[in-house]
């Protein structure tokens, strides 16, 4: 598995308007991308916290894929996508040391 996190600094006054925007992206844009196994849009409890966006893939090739795909492409676009709410971000990647299902 290879894990994609996005912290998403988000203004309080955009926080609405984003939570919809990027929901209805990941309804949209993300059913079908090859080894996407779980997306997950996780909020704040303090609106000076960002959002994380965690994306669980099979390879770190498939999420370098979807990275580089015009979908992804348009689902970012700063005019019209996502990126039009955020005042900053970091994207960080991981491959999972231990996995414990209980």
């Amino acid at each position: 598995m290879f894990y994609a996190t996005n912290r998403l600094y988000v203004p309080p006054e955009k926080a609405a308007e984003f939570e919809e925007h990027f929901i209805d992206n990941m309804r949209n844009y993300l059913p079908g991308v090859e080894g996407l196994r779980r997306s997950t849009l996780l909020k704040p409890d303090h609106p000076d916290h960002p959002y994380v966006s965690i994306n669980e893939f099979d390879t770190e090739e498939q999420f370098r894929a979807w990275v580089s795909s015009d979908s992804f492409k348009q689902a970012h676009a700063r005019n019209k996508g996502i990126a039009r709410h955020v005042s900053s971000n970091a994207v960080e990647t991981f491959a999972p040391l231990e996995d414990l299902v209980l």
